[in-house]
């Protein structure tokens, strides 16, 4: 009898897994000069802030907020409700110019459900000296939910520091709530926070 219920759990597994789309990672570049359409900006002597949309994977668009030599960067297609959102580290950073999509595949679709985004943040006093971090977001989807960031990880010195933030977004990115759930953080990692007006 013991077998049976073993044999039937073991089918039902089988068969969940069946339906559970395959995962993978695809990159895009990114470079402001090329991918990106400035669409608001300082006038002279308002500062130095740029809002600014990019192509990013297959139609999902990244939207970088600059200002003061610091980014907010969103991924995928944002919630009607997200003016004057911004996510960035409290020190200068800037992002890398390639961005890693992780991408479920059922059939012919291809969603990108998390984005992971080296960054590279300011660490010492004097602005020389640099800590790299893997930012791990959730893509807004058309219709959907919201993007945000899901997970931070310290990169530098760190050489699971991909196999940890691909964990992270394949575990975390598609069923964690923007604004309520609590961002993960793996290593020693510089200070992040969330702004929503």
């Amino acid at each position: 009898m013991r077998i049976l219920v073993a044999l039937a759990a073991l089918a039902s597994c089988q068969a969940g897994s069946a339906f559970a789309g395959a995962i993978s990672s695809t990159y895009t570049d990114l470079d402001w000069k090329a991918d990106c359409v400035t669409y608001a900006q300082a006038a002279e002597g308002e500062g130095d802030w740029a809002d600014l949309a990019c192509s990013g994977y297959r139609g999902y668009p990244v939207m970088i907020a600059y200002d003061d030599a610091r980014e907010s960067v969103y991924y995928g297609f944002p919630a009607a409700d997200m003016t004057g959102f911004w996510e960035s580290f409290v020190a200068f950073n800037g992002s890398s110019g390639k961005v890693e999509w992780r991408v479920e595949t059922n059939g012919d679709s291809a969603i990108p459900f998390a984005a992971i985004h080296r960054r590279s943040v300011n660490s010492g006093d004097d602005g020389a000296a640099k800590t790299d971090v893997l930012v791990v977001s959730k893509v807004g989807q058309p219709g959907g939910a919201a993007g945000c960031t899901v997970g931070l990880v310290a990169a530098s010195g760190n050489p699971q520091a991909n196999d940890e933030a691909r964990r992270i977004a394949d575990e975390k990115a598609k069923a964690f709530e923007c604004g309520k759930d609590r961002r993960l953080t793996s290593g020693a990692v510089p200070a992040f926070g969330r702004v929503d007006n």
